[in-house]
């Protein structure tokens, strides 16, 4: 809760159960949101828990009105480089995506034809706060290809078909977007078709493929390592 009243985003309330709450941070946090007028309740252990999706609860939780972000308003300066997924079915990664987005300093993520709602409670959690940090959109993947072409991004797509090893590419160019596919189909020819550059992640077991958090850091890394950051 508290990388959301951190990131300004409007707290509509706070519900908290002292019984349960040991953190001073967390009391702290309450006392600030108190005096600068947001509604703060206090009930007991036993109705917070039954409103609670977690086994042990720490004991307090915010009602927060989730940002509105448009594709429109974002251009190469306002999201230099960051990540576009297909239809992403599992909160976990969505929100692991969007923490591993954080650590490396890209700009946020967005969401094509549809999926799970970032603000899910299992991507809110495994995103450590920085769903509230950075811009979440969603689209259609036509909007999408219409706007990186209008806004000159490089796009790179991950496929297991790709005869390019992600190994052997030496340099990105921003602005970019690291375009990951359905995580059951991967990409098709037409999301194919927009994009710059088709690497792929090698795979020397038996396994055809990467979950898709895990290969979305793999490649996020890489090109934190290979980007031109143009003096910036």
């Amino acid at each position: 809760m508290g990388a959301a009243v951190e990131s300004g985003v409007r707290i509509e309330a706070i519900f908290y159960a002292p019984d349960l709450l040991k953190s001073q941070y967390a009391l702290d946090l309450i006392a600030k949101a108190g005096s600068e007028g947001v509604p703060c309740y206090p009930t007991t252990a036993d109705v917070f828990t039954s409103l609670s999706a977690k086994e042990h609860p720490q004991g307090i939780v915010a009602v927060v009105r989730q940002p509105v972000e448009q594709l429109s308003t974002l251009d190469a300066e306002t999201f230099p480089w960051g990540v576009a997924c297909l239809v992403p079915q599992d909160p976990g990664n969505v929100g692991s995506i969007l923490r591993t987005i954080d650590a490396v300093g890209a700009s946020g993520i967005i969401l094509l034809d549809g999926g799970v709602d970032a603000y899910h409670p299992t991507a809110v959690r495994a995103s450590m706060g920085a769903v509230f940090r950075h811009p979440v959109v969603s689209s259609s993947f036509h909007e999408f290809a219409v706007w990186v072409e209008d806004n000159d991004y490089k796009v790179i797509g991950t496929s297991a078909h790709a005869e390019q090893d992600y190994q052997e590419t030496t340099h990105f160019a921003k602005p970019l977007v690291l375009l990951l596919g359905d995580e059951r189909r991967g990409l098709n020819s037409e999301q194919i078709a927009v994009c710059d550059t088709l690497l792929r992640l090698p795979m020397h077991g038996r396994v055809t493929s990467l979950n898709l958090a895990v290969a979305a850091g793999i490649m996020l890394y890489d090109i934190l390592q290979k980007v031109d950051w143009g003096g910036n």
